[in-house]
């Protein structure tokens, strides 16, 4: 049985719009917006002196279910989510196995229908070993196509770095194509020359140079270009430099751009300056580079050649990254924190609430085709999260809800709180608190 769920007074973000309103919730949807009378079938939440957003969609993550569920999995990981405001997700194939076939991808359906306590959606993963299979489906029916990830099974893996195999999924999908992009061929002769030098155990500053900006930067603009020749639908995945921000466009509507890009939250919070103080822990793949590429980026998503925010969040034990630098893992938890840090960035006035919305919750909906989710409009799933903007506390090893237990954010202050977080007209999150009888929905995506 749905709730009927009545939020009052709410400051509501949406649009482009700041306003007070009421907002009525009843059989999963959003029923009405506006002035709203209190009946004795309304469960009412006081939203006065609260913003009220639409639930995050992180068009990146990888909760690592099935096969590396002891460092993460599709409930844990969902569960970090909400506490996040975070209310959607698509997650990437590199799991155990790689989701490289429609009945792998079937069965990963089937797990989250069981334990995802957000909505869901899944790329199908694509590399050398299956494009020619492929290429023959009927890839409409996929929300995506994505080589992420899939580079740690073997090398060769990444689309960028194969432009034959680029050309033929190019001139043959119909669905979105998700890539990774880098060069291998240049971040195995940086590794070779530091190797030579430091041997297993390099410093994690050095991270940025290896996997460079000249080997993002050539990957994208090639993968652009082969795009642009078969008329291609092409997501270049979790930007990191200054200079590809150059290659994006921002003179036509989203709905009309073939070509976009995203940028992911650690890359516009963390520099190369912090290595020194976190090391392998923010070890992520593409590298976290210079000040002014941090500042480029935030620069392009204000402008619109960035599209969304993703998180890429990723978890790894402690164990797996205080490794040496050839053996850490790369990547990082973040679902949890992504709205929380870009609040930090709004109250250091560097971007609006209505900006943040669009890039987290109007955008990625847009961008994936998602059906009724994504925006606070009457008859559209009621997916919400609801903020108090003036609500300090310290992220802290007894407050994660990750599985593999830390966070490079671990200290940090945040003076924002997510407070409520609703997920199709439930509420699943309070103070602190979950219910989780109502598990998430997937995604319904199309024209």
């Amino acid at each position: 049985m749905k709730q009927n769920i009545l939020i009052k007074n709410a400051t509501i973000v949406n649009e482009g719009k700041v306003f007070v309103a009421d907002i009525l919730l009843s059989n999963g949807l959003i029923q009405q917006i506006g002035n709203i009378g209190i009946e004795p079938k309304h469960k009412v939440i006081d939203g006065t002196g609260k913003h009220l957003f639409p639930g995050i969609i992180d068009g990146q993550v990888h909760f690592r279910d099935p096969g590396l569920t002891h460092k993460g999995d599709l409930y844990t990981e969902s569960k970090a989510a909400l506490a996040g405001g975070v209310t959607s997700f698509i997650d990437m194939p590199n799991t155990v196995p790689n989701i490289l076939t429609v009945e792998s991808l079937k069965k990963k359906y089937e797990i989250a229908s069981k334990k995802s306590l957000a909505n869901y959606s899944f790329f199908l993963g694509v590399n050398g070993d299956n494009i020619d299979e492929v290429i023959k489906m009927d890839t409409s029916k996929f929300i995506g196509v994505s080589d992420d990830g899939l580079y740690f099974t073997k090398k060769g893996n990444l689309l960028a770095d194969n432009p034959e195999t680029m050309e033929k999924l190019f001139a043959n999908c119909k669905s979105i194509i998700a890539i990774h992009s880098e060069k291998e061929e240049v971040v195995e002769e940086n590794e070779r020359v530091f190797r030579e030098k430091y041997g297993e155990d390099i410093p994690a500053k050095f991270h940025p140079i290896i996997r460079n900006a000249k080997g993002c930067y050539e990957a994208t603009k090639r993968a652009i270009s082969l795009a642009k020749k078969h008329n291609a639908r092409l997501h270049i995945l979790h930007l990191t430099t200054e200079a590809e921000t150059h290659l994006f466009r921002n003179d036509i509507p989203l709905q009309e751009k073939k070509i976009t890009t995203e940028v992911s939250v650690h890359h516009l919070w963390f520099s190369d300056k912090d290595y020194e103080r976190l090391g392998m822990l923010i070890k992520w793949n593409p590298a976290i580079k210079t000040e002014q590429d941090k500042a480029g980026l935030l620069t392009a998503l204000l402008d619109d050649r960035i599209d969304i925010i993703t998180t890429d969040h990723a978890p790894h034990t402690l164990e797996e990254k205080q490794q040496p630098y050839f053996k850490s893992m790369s990547g990082a938890p973040m679902v949890q924190h992504t709205l929380n840090c870009m609040l930090e960035f709004h109250k250091k006035d560097l971007i609006s609430l209505e900006k943040i919305v669009e890039k987290m919750c109007h955008n990625p909906a847009v961008l994936y085709k998602m059906k009724k989710r994504g925006f606070i409009r009457k008859g559209y799933y009621a997916d919400l999260t609801l903020v108090d903007l003036n609500s300090k506390w310290t992220v802290a090893k007894d407050n994660l809800l990750y599985k593999c237990g830390w966070s490079p954010l671990e200290g940090t202050i945040f003076q924002t709180e997510i407070k409520k977080t609703f997920v199709n007209g439930n509420l699943v999150y309070d103070n602190g608190k979950f219910f989780e009888q109502d598990k998430g929905q997937e995604i319904e995506f199309g024209k």
